[in-house]
């Protein structure tokens, strides 16, 4: 499983004119901020990445400086600064020994909402899977050729061809460094035909609101409409009894027994471009039972075992209180403890949630209260397969 994103945000940008002359591509305010740190923040959600790795060029003292030791939730943020035009093959071969041994690499100038995660989980083959945008009409773009999953040939832009498009995220091995003999280098001109004859080029097609800001006309329209398109709604999943069996006070991994398609019923909420959040009201804390470190061990055990079928949780939610609690310091009323609402509260402060049409999903009168008092609509599961529940009850986004 790669832990490591690597973004591209060295080109020069030259066709969006005056606007790059100053500043790189990446970091012009789009939606009032800059446009790669809503590209930062759409992979920090993913919740398996430990490093972000920035390959910077052109304006490379803006970059650093905005991200100098900076970091997103358990993500650390690098730059590797080019003192020269490499090309996108060439910026990799520069940060070389920057880079794990397999990455997830994106253009910086483009967003794509897609499950970044079934991508790594189809690319156990090939030295280097693609994303594709699927549905894409026009020739602004070329197209490629797909068999299977193998990527048999690219068609330029301009030949009418139909088909998906090459997306700009990729899963690297790092061993594909090796096929560059001379700087500079194109990974599309100079690295992918290769891997093409091989036969070591993967691609999957989706889905989902894909936009470059290289040009004018698409950087005005990212400008007017990306906030809007990444708030997305949510489903809310109690834990114990929905996403785990109750087992009474649930604290060790070698204790949890997973709900019957549970981790597919979160998959199928990341691929609908749902939120996936918990809510769990864990009072083994307040009264002495476990600890909150043991809380969140457990959630990120749980996401790790997600992550090995393309799902993950956007945020684990718990309240640790209890009014009858035996630990003074969580002995005590939670507007936070469910029937209140108070995680799905913080948690619409943190994410553009559309809550018109967010859901909880729970198996008690205490979820369907705390969906009530947060004007949602609430599911009650009372046993089964997970997932074919909540399929049944999820809605096209129009993003996925």
């Amino acid at each position: 499983m790669p832990t490591q994103a690597v973004i591209l945000v060295g080109g020069l940008g030259t066709r969006l004119g005056d606007r790059t002359r100053l500043v790189p591509k990446p970091m012009l305010d789009i939606g009032g901020r800059p446009f790669l740190d809503t590209l930062i923040d759409e992979i920090v959600r993913y919740g398996v990445f430990d490093e972000i790795l920035l390959l910077a060029g052109h304006k490379a003292e803006i970059v650093e400086t905005h991200y100098a030791a900076a970091s997103r939730g358990q993500a650390r943020i690098v730059v590797s600064r080019e003192t020269e035009p490499l090309g996108t093959g060439g910026a990799l071969v520069h940060a070389r020994d920057l880079l794990h041994e397999r990455f997830l690499l994106l253009n910086g100038d483009s967003l794509f909402d897609f499950n970044l995660l079934d991508l790594i989980a189809r690319s156990q083959r090939g030295r280097v899977h693609m994303a594709l945008r699927d549905g894409v009409v026009g020739d602004r773009y070329g197209r490629v050729v797909l068999e299977g999953d193998v990527v048999r040939d690219f068609i330029a832009p301009g030949a009418g061809a139909t088909g998906p498009v090459n997306a700009g995220i990729y899963v690297v091995d790092k061993s594909v460094l090796a096929d560059i003999a001379t700087l500079p280098a194109s990974l599309e001109q100079d690295v992918f035909p290769g891997l093409v004859k091989s036969g070591a080029l993967r691609g999957t097609a989706y889905r989902g609101y894909f936009i470059d800001i290289g040009v004018p006309d698409d950087f005005a329209r990212a400008d007017r409409e990306l906030r809007e398109k990444l708030r997305r709604p949510a489903v809310f999943f109690d834990r114990d009894g929905v996403l785990n069996h109750d087992s009474g006070y649930t604290f060790e991994t070698h204790k949890l027994e997973w709900i019957e398609g549970a981790r597919e019923a979160v998959k199928a909420v990341n691929d609908a471009g749902y939120f996936a959040f918990v809510i769990t009201n864990q009072s083994g804390v307040a009264r002495g039972y476990y600890e909150e470190h043991h809380v969140v061990a457990l959630h990120r055990w749980m996401a790790d075992q997600m992550a090995l079928v393309g799902a993950h949780i956007d945020a684990f939610e718990y309240c640790p209180d209890h009014p009858d609690g035996t630990v003074a310091n969580y002995c005590r009323t939670s507007d936070r403890r469910k029937p209140a609402p108070g995680m799905i509260n913080d948690l619409a402060q943190r994410f553009p949630i559309d809550m018109t049409r967010s859901m909880v999903i729970g198996d008690k009168d205490s979820d369907m209260g705390a969906a009530q008092a947060a004007g949602l609509a609430g599911h009650l599961f009372e046993g089964g397969n997970l997932e074919a529940f909540v399929k049944q009850r999820l809605i096209p986004t129009g993003n996925a």
